[in-house]
């Protein structure tokens, strides 16, 4: 069976290797004349390590990944911790993958490397889809006809397959920009900082983790933003010294990292608004393309790979006549999870930003709380569920 997809973003890779191990041939389009290093670090929980697994591709993105031990939360100010969960060993043991943390360019590479240079179309650009009962094709702005037996969209947040099959709706603004950065380890060495950490404070919060074999600081500092002044580009630069004056009065650690951090990039955030359904015939979306989140419980890319592992696992010995039947199957197996973790995405944001006072207090208490009865963050609920495998492993109760 062929199948054509549209988008070499993690979820389109994710996708097109999945594809080719159910054993179908694949076509992958996007639009950039080459694979560049863009963004920075990626968190990867065990929902998703465990399906890099499955592709044969978690030893390669593990070789190039930081281990983290823990996440600690603290207050911005003081940076005394309010809570601290575990990670390391003991996540992988009980959920039978690791938790990693790595460089998006490392795990695009290593996606990439699994298919085939002669099944990837670069510096192609798809201006239209269509189908009929029994086919569907892309048309590329050179005017090239690709016939497949389904296309599978996974051309990003501002998806023009999502407009072309239901309709027009803009990606949503999420009032919040973030500043981002990588350091050097040698950078931050005399700072006591926590293996991962999370700083919450009104109306910003504040994200530490390492990547490449902790080789580098990736550092995401997100504070509240007016649109007009938030634009989504993962290569505009910030003005100098911009990241310190929206963290003005922050833990003199967060104010020095900030500080050493040389070049920093600032991009809006946005959303998608969730969709009832994410296919039509022969056509689906996938990743940010159905379903765009707000970063704050990092599992936007993990949920993108899963997508990808279940399409696979939804088109495995179906023929060309099965295709809508099967993607009836993959919508409905991942629909309600990803939009689940839309919406918990968003709460968490808010609750990251609660201004100083009862709020914010409440809040810290009932972290702190959750964190001595527990030792895996409240979303590690999520890291236990393996679509492909039930009945699902289940960490303890939260």
């Amino acid at each position: 069976m062929r199948a054509i997809v549209v988008g070499a973003g993690i979820g389109g890779l994710a996708a097109a290797v999945s594809l080719r191990r159910a054993g179908h041939e694949v076509t992958l389009v996007e639009q950039t004349p080459r694979f560049t290093e863009l963004g920075a670090g990626i968190q990867l929980a065990p929902n998703a390590t465990r399906e890099l697994r499955r592709l044969g591709l978690l030893d390669t993105v593990a070789a190039q990944s930081a281990y983290p031990s823990h996440i600690s939360f603290r207050s911005w100010s003081d940076g005394l911790e309010i809570c601290r969960y575990e990670l390391g060993r003991e996540a992988e043991d009980t959920f039978g993958a690791p938790y990693l943390q790595v460089h998006r360019a490392d795990l695009q590479q290593a996606l990439a490397a699994a298919v085939p240079p002669a099944s990837v179309r670069l510096d192609t650009v798809v201006v239209g889809v269509d189908q009929d009962a029994k086919s569907a094709c892309v048309v590329t702005g050179d005017g090239e006809v690709l016939d497949a037996d389904l296309v599978v969209a996974a051309d990003g947040i501002r998806s023009a397959v999502r407009q072309w099959l239901f309709g027009k709706d803009a990606a949503v603004f999420s009032h919040t920009a973030a500043f981002r950065a990588l350091l050097p380890a040698a950078e931050v060495a005399d700072l006591d900082l926590p293996d991962t950490g999370i700083w919450l404070g009104p109306g910003r919060h504040f994200v530490h983790y390492w990547v490449r074999r902790r080789e580098l600081l990736n550092v995401v500092a997100v504070a509240t933003a007016d649109e007009s002044a938030a634009q989504e580009s993962w290569t505009a630069r910030a003005e100098p010294g911009e990241q310190l004056r929206e963290f003005e009065g922050w833990s003199p650690t967060v104010l020095d990292v900030l500080e050493r951090a040389g070049q920093v990039f600032r991009y809006g955030i946005y959303t998608r608004t969730p969709l009832a359904r994410w296919n039509t015939g022969r056509i689906t979306l996938l990743g940010d393309s159905a379903h765009a989140m707000v970063p704050f419980q990092a599992q936007g890319a993990a949920q993108a790979i899963l997508d990808a592992a279940v399409l696979g696992d939804c088109l495995a010995d179906a023929a060309p006549t099965d295709v809508p039947e099967a993607l009836e199957r993959y919508v409905h197996r991942r629909l309600t999870t990803a939009t689940g973790m839309q919406a918990r995405s968003t709460r968490a944001g808010a609750e990251f930003h609660l201004p100083d006072g009862p709020e914010a207090e409440a809040r810290n208490s009932r972290m702190a709380a959750h964190a001595a009865e527990h030792r895996f963050l409240p979303v590690a609920t999520e890291w236990a569920v393996d679509p492909l495998n039930e009945p699902k492993p289940e960490p303890e109760p939260t």
